[in-house]
């Protein structure tokens, strides 16, 4: 950690003292199969950024620990997870208290900003569902962050996009021709799920029936389609869970024999372009 970063000192001070909370909206998790019930999981944001994971969990669980049982504690340190965390209780009171009471506790410098989250965590369903509803429900909730990454690559490639239209119409308007703009297009792995997934880097002496074998045991498995020589395939499913369980379980499986390009090789499995 640098000279400059905060020291990850755990707070002792009761979550009583309230600074006042910067006004900002959630972003909080879509709720799966409608939520009727509060949920035992409390959404964090406002968190500092330049906290290491570790210190950071240490300390949310000394804040969380004095309105219940914390059972787990998400805080991630990618982009798009900075200044964020979960905290998951083992009763939906426990986090209803906290979200009032904990409401702009000042942890390292910053108000937290909480809010009853709309996803039940991975730990909550382990604890109180059975194993076919934790799958289910991860699979759910890794359709909905590649739905979220399509949509949010979509929007920022169309930002791209209009900035040189902007300038190609200014310039036709000070008598310049104005250079039409390619059209912006998802990445593969910011697709959004459906059905069919698109394989790729397949080695050469992989055949149908061997796909078949793996692909098929993914609930409603209908077909594989090989391109011969291309090392591409398509493979079918009846719905998009099926295509995402294959999809997360999938991704990046070592395949083949070929010793004249390396030995296996790492296959990518991406949803197909539509």
């Amino acid at each position: 950690m640098s000279s400059d970063a905060p020291v990850a000192t755990v707070p002792t001070a009761s979550p009583g003292c309230h600074n006042e909370v910067p006004k900002a909206s959630f972003v909080i998790e879509p709720c799966w199969l409608t939520c009727t019930v509060p949920l035992p999981r409390v959404y964090v944001r406002n968190l500092e950024e330049r906290i290491k994971p570790e210190p950071l969990r240490d300390a949310l669980e000394v804040i969380f620990s004095e309105f219940g049982t914390v059972i787990d504690i998400v805080a991630k340190t990618n982009l798009r997870a900075k200044g964020q965390a979960f905290i998951a209780f083992d009763n939906p009171e426990s986090a209803k208290r906290a979200v009032e009471e904990a409401q702009g506790f000042v942890l390292f410098g910053k108000p937290m900003v909480l809010a009853i989250a709309r996803m039940r965590s991975d730990a909550t369903v382990q604890q109180t569902g059975t194993p076919e509803e934790l799958e289910a429900h991860k699979r759910h909730r890794v359709a909905e962050r590649d739905k979220k990454l399509a949509l949010e690559t979509a929007e920022a490639q169309k930002r791209q996009l209009l900035r040189p239209q902007a300038d190609a119409l200014g310039g036709a308007a000070l008598g310049g021709a104005a250079a039409p703009a390619a059209p912006a297009q998802i990445p593969d792995e910011y697709l959004p799920p459906n059905k069919t997934l698109f394989v790729q880097h397949l080695p050469r002496d992989i055949d149908s029936d061997r796909l078949t074998e793996i692909f098929s045991r993914f609930e409603g498995f209908r077909e594989v389609r090989l391109v011969p020589g291309r090392g591409l395939a398509f493979v079918e499913y009846e719905a998009e869970q099926g295509a995402i369980a294959a999809k997360t379980s999938t991704a990046g499986m070592l395949l083949g024999e070929d010793s004249d390009e390396g030995g296996k090789k790492s296959i990518k499995v991406t949803y197909q372009r539509q």
